[in-house]
């Protein structure tokens, strides 16, 4: 897996965009009305992506900071947000993948500038690999945070962590690669210094809540998490759960279209450890 380059405190490295060891993409149904719900909430504006009229790339300013693409029904899948991880070589992960008793749903596929697919590990949990085959630049997330940071509820932290290391190189020892670590019964994964992600245990493959179920979830940082979430009711979207703690607010939402996504005060990220 290819790092991020490292930042400075002023301006830290992404671990969300481009370059960077991840991407997150919503597929999601109608792309018009992700966007006119997301717009607001998020305060992205779009610009169409390369890939065909059905996907755009959600900026926040000139930093491009997510994917949208209105694919859920063509590649039959449920509307979801799934991080994408940044690999060498898109089969050979593929095939490490399905040796790990993962699945690959769909690819590995050309797409755009390069090669992705669509898996899921082995308790069910969904992600993507994507392998880039030209340059790309990734510039600093503009407000000193980053564009997004994951959180993987699992079965077992530690043996997802078996699995996403030896899939996605996490703990190589290789340059660039990420790092892993153990605090407060969480894996933590950082890449150039900073967390990309944290993985917990106690999720229930067979759970009816989805929210229980092994997923990855994504929080996006946020200035006002209530205004935020207001702005989302108020658009269609639905409140899930709300955890107020001494650090700051994080709401889970569903989109229109029934699409999860968490969001999390900027202040709350930095003082959890999180990216």
């Amino acid at each position: 897996m290819t790092g991020s380059t490292s930042g400075t405190a002023s301006a830290p490295a992404p671990l969300t965009g481009p370059a960077a060891p991840c991407w997150v993409n919503l597929m999601t149904l109608n792309l018009e009305s992700a966007q006119e719900f997301y717009g607001p909430v998020m305060g992205w504006t779009f610009r169409p992506g390369k890939l065909g009229q059905e996907f755009s790339v959600a900026r926040r300013g000139d930093v491009p900071v997510a994917g949208i693409g209105a694919v859920a029904t063509t590649f039959h899948v449920a509307v979801a947000w799934t991080p994408y991880f940044a690999v060498q070589d898109a089969d050979a992960t593929a095939s490490r993948i399905r040796e790990r008793s993962g699945t690959v749903a769909v690819g590995p596929l050309t797409l755009g500038k390069g090669r992705g697919a669509l898996a899921a590990d082995r308790d069910g949990a969904g992600f993507g690999i994507w392998e880039r085959t030209a340059p790309a630049t990734s510039p600093p997330a503009p407000d000193g945070h980053a564009h997004a940071w994951l959180r993987l509820r699992t079965r077992d932290a530690f043996d997802a962590a078996i699995f996403y290391g030896e899939v996605l190189d996490w703990a190589s020892g290789r340059p660039g690669s990420c790092e892993v670590a153990y605090a407060k019964d969480e894996v933590v994964v950082q890449c150039g210094g900073r967390q990309l992600a944290r993985i917990s245990s106690g999720a229930l493959e067979a759970a009816p809540d989805p929210l229980v179920r092994p997923h990855w979830q994504v929080n996006f940082p946020v200035d006002d998490v209530a205004a935020a979430v207001a702005t989302a009711q108020k658009h269609g979207g639905s409140l899930v759960e709300e955890l107020s703690r001494p650090e700051g607010r994080e709401a889970t939402l569903i989109d229109p279209d029934g699409g999860f996504f968490t969001l999390t005060d900027v202040h709350h990220a930095e003082d959890t450890g999180a990216p």
